[in-house]
């Protein structure tokens, strides 16, 4: 079965819309390799984490930042598919 990403955002510091931004960016380059994206509002302000069926791979509050699109979608593929290509995305 395909993985599925959680995005847990906090709905108070309005962090809906970089969730949702950050949900298509990953639709969008792995079509073909997740199951689907859900978006958690979080009930305790200032959350902001990725999970992987479950697993965290990235927390806001642990980082002191938000992830760089390029720097997420690397994180996905080395979970999901290793060997997928992300082009620009790659490049340093």
């Amino acid at each position: 079965m395909k993985p599925t990403i959680t995005i847990l955002y906090c709905p108070k510091c309005g962090w809906m819309l970089r969730s949702a931004y950050m949900a298509q960016e990953l639709l969008t380059t792995f079509v073909d390799d997740l199951y689907g994206i859900t978006l958690v509002p979080s009930e305790i302000s200032g959350r902001f984490s990725i999970a992987i069926d479950g697993e965290v791979i990235f927390d806001r509050k642990k980082e002191g930042r938000f992830p760089e699109i390029k720097e997420l979608k690397q994180l996905v593929r080395n979970m999901v598919n290793p060997d997928k290509d992300l082009g620009h995305s790659d490049k340093k």
